[in-house]
């Protein structure tokens, strides 16, 4: 489900009736606890929380044109997506992430490398999705990233 829109109130106004009301609150929890020096835009057709350039000049190493991206989130056809590249790139987040999973959601986590998808939009753990929102700076994504993906 490709949605087209230039900021994230024209990608929110484009989403079926029952996904407006997640994607807002999901929206609003980045917006609150997302790292200091991030911003956000639309990345990829998806709301994008992103290392601006004004941060780090280079830009992604994929698209140097492009802010460095670091969180995302989006409307896809059977799920609603949270792409965290944090969980991506430091294994000790993406186990401590998998370990909380099952203590704040009845259902079996479902995650690709950085994306978590959320089927059942009644049992999204927010509360869990706020402690991962704060537990990466920007700069130690930056380090991160340059460590172990910019090559």
């Amino acid at each position: 489900m490709k949605i087209h829109a230039n900021t994230p109130e024209e990608y929110i106004s484009k989403l079926p009736e029952d996904r407006k009301a997640v994607i807002t609150k999901l929206r609003n929890l980045v917006l609150k606890n997302m790292p200091k020096g991030l911003e956000e835009g639309i990345n990829y057709n998806m709301l994008g929380y992103y290392v601006p350039h004004s941060v780090y000049p280079n830009g992604y190493h994929c698209n140097p044109k492009l802010p460095l991206p670091f969180i995302n989130l989006a409307s896809q056809k059977n799920f609603i997506a949270l792409y965290h590249s944090g969980i991506y790139a430091k294994k000790e987040l993406y186990d401590w992430f998998v370990g909380e999973y099952s203590k704040h959601s009845k259902y079996k986590i479902d995650m690709g490398k950085s994306c978590i998808r959320f089927k059942k939009m009644d049992d999204i753990p927010y509360d869990l999705i706020t402690v991962l929102l704060r537990k990466m700076t920007t700069e130690e994504w930056i380090e991160i990233y340059e460590k172990t993906i910019k090559k």
